[in-house]
């Protein structure tokens, strides 16, 4: 995991954006984070770049955040690929202990 990443989530910075879909993401998610699932982040690019940045990015796996974070940073926005949402969901745990 990206030390940037944890530094983020210590000073609570950015958003945390789960792009699972909205039933995986109702059955557990980071804290604070928002649903936007992969498949409709091209039609919300302008509500994405409203969000407070740097967006944390997760998913399952890091697959799709991945995808997602190759997507948005060719929009211009500031990104970072979280992983699973289970690393990203530990790390605010330490962050907050």
């Amino acid at each position: 995991m990206n030390t940037n990443l944890a530094t983020l989530l210590k000073n609570g910075e950015g958003t945390i954006v789960d792009v699972r879909s909205f039933g995986e993401f109702m059955g557990g998610h980071p804290a604070g984070a928002l649903n936007i699932p992969l498949h409709e982040i091209p039609n919300r690019v302008a509500e994405i770049k409203a969000l407070k940045s740097p967006l944390i990015l997760c998913c399952a796996s890091g697959n799709r955040s991945g995808q997602a974070q190759m997507y948005l940073s060719a929009q211009g926005i500031e990104c970072y690929n979280g992983g699973s949402w289970l690393d990203v969901n530990y790390l605010q745990a330490q962050t907050q202990a």
